[in-house]
């Protein structure tokens, strides 16, 4: 437990498909003595003011330096980019990503794409990144906008167009997307290369193979609480390129049981969702699983249907 763990890929998918889409991810950044939000921001966006984005993401409560202890980690949201395959439209993209074909707007502009005319097979997309804020007391939509947007009228209607007929109440969760989330710091090129090795190619087949025979290792891992290393493989196997969907399924499953023991439930959620975009059936066994893990699970649902 008491392992730093260092930086590695996970991924939040919510669909790998065989067109080559690469997955919607964060990467996860081993806190070292000094580190503040602020700088970690400077380090990987160029900008400190993103703080703010990474407090959200992190579910970080006031400055959040509390929380920064040398070796604990957090994670940094970014935006993403995907290929596009056959017969997929803006609709089914934004169904997708965002849950919703009514969020095709977004992706459209994002991409200055024609809503009468859908991506080209083959175009690689940016898929802005939905960073999901909790509504406090007293919060409107121009509040939260302003946290984390450009001071524009136009992030103003972006976020309202993202969220169209949600209330805005204390608890609720209001998604922003960003659309320009993107690595620029010092920390890019150690990010980029991670992610160059969790997209790479590769004969597919031996990665596969390979993959399989690592499953039971890994399972074996959460059954003997040994959660930190649990994480530590399962991220590893996430940035094996050409997975298939029963393998991704399965690697998620086991880190969102890890990650709950690490008191990570947000990681824990993020590793139900993308296993239920997966496998939208899935479910657990309420008689072994244990509760914390099944509300975990029942939120990622919840969740799911936002």
């Amino acid at each position: 437990m008491t392992r730093v763990l260092i930086s590695v890929v996970f991924a939040i998918v919510l669909t790998v498909s065989s067109s080559g889409a690469r997955a919607q991810a964060v990467y996860t950044h081993a806190v070292q003595e000094g580190d503040t939000l602020a700088s970690i921001a400077q380090r990987y966006y160029g900008d400190p003011t993103r703080e703010a984005v990474l407090r959200e993401a992190n579910r970080m409560k006031g400055s959040g330096v509390d929380s920064l202890l040398p070796g604990s980690w957090i994670f940094i949201p970014m935006v993403t980019f995907y290929r596009v395959g056959e017969d997929e439209t803006w609709k089914s993209l934004a169904a997708r990503f965002f849950g919703r074909e009514t969020r095709a707007a977004t992706l459209i502009e994002a991409n200055n794409g024609n809503r009468r005319v859908n991506p080209d097979v083959g175009a690689e997309l940016l898929v802005p990144y939905p960073l999901r804020h909790v509504v406090s007391p007293g919060e409107t939509l121009a509040k939260i906008a302003k946290m984390y947007m450009p001071d524009s009228p136009l992030s103003l209607k972006r976020i309202r167009r993202f969220n169209a007929g949600a209330r805005i109440e204390r608890g609720r969760v209001v998604l922003v997307p960003l659309f320009d989330l993107r690595l620029a710091g010092d920390g890019r090129a150690e990010a980029s290369e991670a992610f160059a090795r969790a997209s790479g190619g590769g004969a597919a087949k031996a990665v596969q193979d390979e993959v399989e025979r690592s499953l039971p290792p890994l399972i074996q891992q959460v059954k003997k609480a040994e959660f930190a290393e649990a994480v530590s493989l399962g991220n590893r196997l996430l940035g094996a390129p050409s997975l298939t969907s029963t393998q991704l399924v399965t690697i998620h499953k086991e880190l969102a049981v890890a990650y709950v023991a690490l008191d990570r439930t947000d990681l824990a959620e993020a590793s139900f969702r993308a296993a239920l975009a997966l496998q939208p059936n899935l479910e657990l066994d309420t008689v072994r699983t244990s509760p914390r893990v099944l509300e975990a699970f029942n939120r990622a649902k919840q969740l799911e249907k936002l």
